[in-house]
């Protein structure tokens, strides 16, 4: 199995061209963001995207067909690990989430109505979406146990239900909605996907849920994670994507590619995280010597590229397993990308954060935000006990248990061995 990681010289040049936009276009105006209104956000973004599909770079995780670039999941992951280090340049890329998922969704399960309804509109960045699943009063580590409901009476869907933490779902055009269809069905084939478009009557978005990330959730600009209330909300019966009860089947679709793009981004801005500790280790001084002749500070340095790289060897790896065989041949691949990229990401920003000290508890730094929103890395995506879980499964099934007590196969072993040796001295005389 031969894994080749390299990039052909063109695709090498749109990288360099991504990593000059991204740190001299993008990454200055994240200071200026809470001072733009949402009209004046829109207005600046425009620009910046028409950037991005001149370099032939717009929305890279679709198909051609699709309004893509067809790139592939291992040419998506090295971008990825450049556009990662700015919160927003997934949005000016036109990969971002939960709008990427919900696009390869109705890529794969819409009819052609509902993709000129909403996917082509969608792509062009006319129309926002939300994905709805989570809920308030079930762990959704189990999303076996949703409660949100929708009955079909006559041709119309009767939504009831609550969700919340649904990324985009205040500023969304349409919300893709996971619902109880089949109460009586087999346990992974009771829920579908129905489409509930903005100011549909009995949706109500209650708020906009204050988090660690952003405290006071008046943000707006790139994402919230609202609260919705459905109270016998009515849409049309052609707004069901895919099957009668094939949503979990259906949302595998979005789910795997989601999480290792995200777990890529996540070392572009761990990278970040690195180039600030390296710079402030190169720049300050204490006990009569540079930071940099502290060995207590090379450690944290050592150990960080380290994780780094070996974070970085996981990703791509899963990334080229997924365009040779599939997202569901790689599923305990991205489950492990996905594990250990939270668990770098976060390492790498406390040792920066640390070694800036006062800075970087401070505002004046971006490490203070980017720790706060590390924290919810183990838990987007699935938690990460649910994803070594898998990993567990998929490794046991390469073994089976031995029968006895396993002290009783040691002499045996023994036997063969020595009857093996004597074989081979056989061999040797003969």
């Amino acid at each position: 199995m031969a894994w080749d990681f390299e990039t052909d010289a063109g695709f090498q040049q749109q990288l360099d061209w991504v990593q000059r936009f991204v740190e001299d276009e993008l990454i200055p105006l994240e200071t200026l963001l809470p001072d733009f209104t949402p009209e004046q956000w829109r207005a600046v973004q425009e620009p910046l995207k028409q950037q991005v599909k001149d370099q032939g770079l717009w929305a890279c995780h679709l198909e051609k067909e699709l309004g893509g670039q067809g790139f592939g999941q291992l040419a998506l992951a090295q971008m990825n690990l450049i556009t990662g280090r700015c919160p927003f340049a997934q949005e000016i890329f036109g990969n971002m989430a939960p709008d990427s998922g919900n696009a390869e969704l109705l890529a794969e399960g819409g009819t052609d109505a509902q993709k000129e309804k909403w996917l082509w509109p969608n792509l062009r960045g006319e129309l926002r979406s939300a994905f709805a699943i989570t809920e308030p009063f079930v762990a959704s580590t189990d999303p076996t146990q949703i409660t949100t409901s929708a009955e079909l009476q006559g041709d119309e869907w009767v939504l009831n239900g609550r969700k919340w933490m649904i990324t985009n779902a205040s500023i969304a055009d349409f919300i893709i909605f996971m619902a109880v269809t089949e109460p009586d069905g087999p346990l992974y084939k009771r829920c579908s996907m129905i489409v509930v478009e903005r100011g549909t009557p009995g949706m109500e978005i209650m708020r906009d849920i204050p988090t660690m990330h952003h405290p006071h959730a008046e943000y707006g600009l790139i994402g919230n994670h609202a609260e919705i209330l459905l109270d016998n909300v009515r849409v049309p019966r052609d707004n069901l994507i895919g099957e009668r009860g094939h949503g979990f089947i259906l949302s595998q679709v979005r789910l795997g590619p989601g999480r290792i793009h995200h777990a890529t981004r996540w070392l572009g801005e761990a990278e970040r995280a690195f180039d600030m500790l390296c710079e402030r280790t190169k720049s300050r001084a204490s006990f009569g010597k540079g930071y940099e002749k502290h060995q207590m500070i090379q450690a944290y340095i050592a150990d960080s590229r380290i994780e780094l790289e070996q974070a970085k060897l996981l990703t791509l790896r899963a990334a080229w397993k997924m365009d040779r065989d599939g997202a569901h041949a790689a599923r305990a691949d991205i489950a492990m990308v996905k594990v250990n990229n939270a668990s770098v990401l976060f390492n790498v920003i406390d040792r920066a954060l640390q070694v800036h000290g006062s800075l970087g508890y401070s505002c004046d730094m971006p490490l203070e935000m980017m720790y706060r929103s590390a924290r919810m890395a183990p838990l987007v995506d699935g938690a990460n006990e649910v994803h070594k879980v898998t990993i567990a499964r998929e490794e046991l099934k390469r073994y089976e248990a031995v029968e006895g007590w396993p002290s009783e196969h040691i002499p045996t072993r023994r036997e063969t061995a020595r009857q093996r040796f004597a074989d081979l001295l056989d061999q040797r005389d003969a």
